[in-house]
């Protein structure tokens, strides 16, 4: 039986320099804006979805959002999630997607984490395999858990990226001078930076800076298993 890998028609990336496929295929064309706007109106989670970060990611927006003198209608112009969804999330009435969460974390210039930390105090912390804390996709099929203590915003984060047989997630451009190193523990994942795309099996890594439009895609039909390490510019608050 042939392996994944054999029956894509996409070359395997090295371990070491990812080999780039044919890049003519076009980006695709962004959205009108009232368009995406009214999209992100109802890019909520699924019902069965972990609810753990919610009151978490409502107090962190609203504090963050004070902060800087923002109304909820001036942050919804600039992140483009709309001012009745970030009311729901400030108010702990709605569990945002990770794509909502990027977006509001990018309009208010801070890293991921900033919105997902509980300020706890330092120290060890054990992170039990079944207390995880997980932001999920609007599908359910892209989960992430970040593998790091919620106690402050950081420059570096690690995580934990499970992608359901045949899910695509598309990710928005991370704040300026973001990297991601993306490492497949098990099954196949292709992905796409800026157009350009690197097929990842079981060991394989993939190091790019995020600060573009990019791709993750399960093309087989069992899950994938990934580690991702965030790294954002020195320059970042």
């Amino acid at each position: 039986m042939r392996s994944v890998r054999q029956n894509s028609d996409l070359p395997a990336a090295s371990s070491t320099v990812p080999i780039a496929l044919d890049a003519r295929q076009a980006r695709p064309v962004a959205p009108a804006k009232d368009v995406e706007e009214e999209a992100w109106t109802y890019e909520v989670a699924p019902p069965d979805a972990p609810s753990d970060l919610t009151a978490v990611v409502g107090e962190n927006l609203r504090r963050l959002r004070t902060r800087r003198g923002l109304s909820l209608e001036r942050l919804s112009k600039v992140s483009a999630v709309s001012r009745a969804m970030l009311g729901q999330i400030e108010l702990g009435r709605s569990a945002p997607t990770i794509n909502v969460v990027w977006k509001i974390a990018r309009a208010l210039d801070v890293p991921f984490s900033a919105l997902v930390t509980n300020r706890s105090s330092g120290g060890p912390m054990l992170l039990r395999g079944d207390r995880a804390k997980r932001l999920t996709s609007h599908d359910g099929k892209f989960t992430s858990r970040a593998l790091f203590p919620f106690d402050s915003p950081r420059t570096v984060e690690f995580y934990e990226l499970r992608l359901a047989p045949l899910g695509i997630e598309n990710a928005d451009p991370h704040p300026p001078g973001t990297s991601e190193n993306l490492v497949v523990s098990q099954g196949t994942v292709e992905v796409t930076v800026d157009g350009r795309r690197f097929l990842l099996a079981t060991g394989d890594a993939l190091v790019f800076q995020a600060d573009v439009p990019h791709v993750y895609r399960n093309p087989a039909n069992v899950d994938s298993l990934m580690y991702l390490v965030m790294t954002y510019s020195l320059s970042a608050p």
